[in-house]
């Protein structure tokens, strides 16, 4: 097995979910009491979240280079960022590491070609849906999707649900009737599936919030972890 290098803690409500996923896919696979061989640094959340908000993405590049070069040097196979905005960074962590990063886009793409999809809503924070670097640019690039984004009331929507409440595990029923309703005008302009662009959405909504075919960017990402180490 290989060792997984994790940048995590944007927030630490996902990456525990991350941390749960990977080893029961690890146990699952492997049998017994076998476990994932994890090295994780968590962030500060506070301090990732004021450079998003003032849009100092140079030090928040530096700042996940010089942790995925930590990783690397503590004897990480490869490394994984277990949050969808701070891909937008993917290239820079991966040049300062030295290995291998796999890309939350890609096992994403993988399915929704797998299962014929052509145009898919993308649902995340302000700065994933925002730029199309992130996400929406791999996708279409690499697997020839067409990706759509909520108008700017429904961003807002997304956006303030996960940064006052999804991020704290603040979980209420009013917030998810209204991304049911955001993911429903998505469907109205033709999107065959809706992506949980944000690793936190998951806490807050299932398959049973749409009437499409939602995917989970963290289940998939860390079925893909699985497999890259087991490989």
């Amino acid at each position: 097995m290989k060792t997984m290098g994790l940048l995590a803690g944007m927030s630490w409500e996902s990456s525990s979910v991350y941390y749960q996923l990977i080893n029961r896919g690890v146990q699952k696979r492997l049998g017994g009491v076998h476990s994932a061989k994890i090295l994780m640094y968590s962030f500060d959340f506070g301090e990732v979240s004021r450079l998003q908000q003032a849009a100092r993405w140079d030090e928040a590049t530096e700042l996940l280079a010089d942790a995925g070069r930590g990783l690397a040097k503590g004897g990480s196979d490869f490394v994984a960022i277990c949050c969808n905005t701070m891909h937008l960074m993917a290239d820079a962590v991966e040049k300062a590491a030295g290995v291998k990063l796999l890309h939350i886009a890609d096992p994403l793409g993988e399915a929704a070609k797998k299962a014929g999809m052509t145009k898919l809503g993308l649902i995340g924070t302000r700065f994933t849906m925002d730029e199309p670097g992130i996400i929406a640019d791999r996708l279409r690039k690499k697997f020839g999707l067409e990706v759509v984004v909520p108008d700017k009331a429904g961003r807002d929507t997304i956006d303030g649900i996960i940064q006052t409440e999804l991020v704290k595990g603040i979980i209420l029923d009013e917030s998810r009737t209204r991304y049911r309703a955001v993911m429903a005008d998505l469907v109205a302009q033709g999107c065959q599936a809706i992506i949980l662009g944000c690793t936190e959405i998951p806490l807050l909504v299932s398959q049973a919030d749409a009437s499409v075919p939602l995917y989970d960017t963290m289940q998939l990402h860390a079925a893909a972890i699985v497999d890259f180490a087991l490989a």
